[in-house]
């Protein structure tokens, strides 16, 4: 017989303020103590050099986190030029200095313009991607580099900004805030910045700003959590459906929602809405399914107006 769970069935959604210095499932597992919960993820991992926005998932809000993988991100960066270290920032080993040309304004804004927009970028050594089976940073710790293929990205904005708007910079640093889709590595851009400029370049300083529809200014630090009592964190939680708002959705009533909970597809009457919504090449929609206020889950909605199941969401959030 298996060992009964002791946690807690907790669902939503939490945006942690990451700290310097520690891993993202390390973060995860010192919220995760904190609601006493049985599953827990995150939403794509920091370095422990960067800071700001991790969205956490519990119980069932871990069935969105695989699509707020592909939310576009917003950081800011602070780029350490004439420098360029084994894994792309601050925590590497040097590899190899240059000098800082002397850089105006006009110059740097050119340079960034030219990494503005699709753009191909070659992912860094040090990363999660896999290679026969084997993660890129287990290759480069063992002291080994291999090919990677660029892979078309999107830097939708590329700013300078200025000492007034962050900590004072010294004469050889810039920092940049960087609106991307995902799978853009800041570190990546950082060394294509401080090629292009002459002198090479790593990341000093990384903070992101946004994830998707969510942002710094309502997330909270592990110091502001560990003095929340127990009712204060669940108030803290993200409903799961949150991220899915963009989907359109359905009604069901208590019959169809019957239907729906054992698997069985139904016969709704089709809006315009969805229609238009509708992909053209499999002529169905993903929707959010409802009855009343409760979230039931996904469905795919053929333009016949069967409704089937895709995803369903089971939530009852327990208290300790």
């Amino acid at each position: 017989m298996s060992k009964r769970k002791s946690g807690c069935n907790i669902h939503g959604i939490l945006l942690l303020d990451k700290r310097l210095g520690v891993s993202s499932n390390k973060a995860l597992q010192e919220v995760r103590r904190l609601f006493n919960a049985n599953k827990a993820g995150h939403t794509g991992s920091l370095d422990p050099l960067a800071t700001g926005l991790l969205p956490l998932c519990f119980g069932e809000a871990t069935k969105v986190s695989a699509l707020m993988l592909d939310d576009n991100k917003r950081y800011r960066v602070v780029v350490q030029l004439g420098v360029m270290t084994d894994t792309g920032d601050a925590e590497g080993a040097v590899i190899e200095t240059k000098p800082v040309p002397k850089l105006s304004v006009d110059d740097i804004l050119a340079c960034l313009e030219k990494f503005t927009g699709e753009i191909d970028q070659v992912p860094p050594m040090y990363s999660a991607l896999k290679l026969n089976g084997k993660k890129l940073y287990e290759l480069a710790r063992e002291g080994k580099t291999v090919e990677r293929k660029a892979r078309r990205i999107s830097i939708f904005e590329l700013k300078l900004l200025t000492d007034s708007q962050a900590l004072v910079l010294e004469p050889d640093q810039l920092m940049l805030e960087v609106f991307c889709s995902k799978g853009t590595y800041i570190r990546s851009l950082a060394e294509d910045i401080g090629h292009y400029l002459g002198c090479g370049g790593t990341v000093k300083e990384l903070r992101r700003l946004e994830s998707g529809q969510f942002c710094i200014e309502n997330a909270k630090t592990i110091e502001q959590l560990t003095a929340m009592d127990e009712q204060s964190l669940f108030q803290c939680l993200i409903n799961v459906d949150k991220p899915l708002e963009n989907l359109p959705s359905v009604q069901l009533s208590d019959e169809q929602t019957i239907r729906i909970k054992y698997g069985q597809p139904i016969n709704l009457m089709l809006l315009d809405e969805l229609k238009d919504n509708a992909s053209p090449e499999t002529r169905q929609v993903t929707v959010r399914m409802y009855n009343d206020a409760a979230f039931l889950g996904l469905g795919e909605m053929r333009l016949d107006g069967k409704l089937a199941p895709k995803k369903l969401f089971n939530m009852n959030n327990e208290l300790t």
